[in-house]
């Protein structure tokens, strides 16, 4: 009588150390046709920051000619990007809205 012995393989009882996605910001660029109030409104409507922070914010991308708006995984900037690009052009703004890696500098 032939018998087949069978065997199982090991079980892996340590969890994989999982790397973190990349996170990347999203840049939002200053222009001299788009309202201050109407950058303030897009910071609060697709980047959740209150009025005091949204307007922070917009000062620091005018004066300095850009600013983070937010860092998020590459998906979720890429789609911040395309939601206030779309916006801009709706109401006629040349507002420009870039999203890069973020660094560990």
């Amino acid at each position: 009588m032939d018998t087949n012995i069978i065997t199982t393989p090991d079980i892996q009882t340590e969890k994989p150390a999982l790397k973190k996605p990349p996170l990347y910001k999203v840049i939002m660029y200053d222009d001299e046709y788009t309202p201050m109030d109407f950058v303030v409104e897009l910071l609060v409507k697709y980047f959740q920051h209150d009025e005091g922070s949204a307007t922070k914010i917009m000062m620091h991308i005018h004066q300095k000619g850009l600013g983070v708006c937010g860092i998020y995984p590459k998906d979720i900037a890429e789609s911040k990007v395309a939601q206030v690009e779309v916006h801009c052009r709706k109401d006629e703004y040349p507002l420009r809205c870039s999203f890069e890696q973020q660094t560990d500098d």
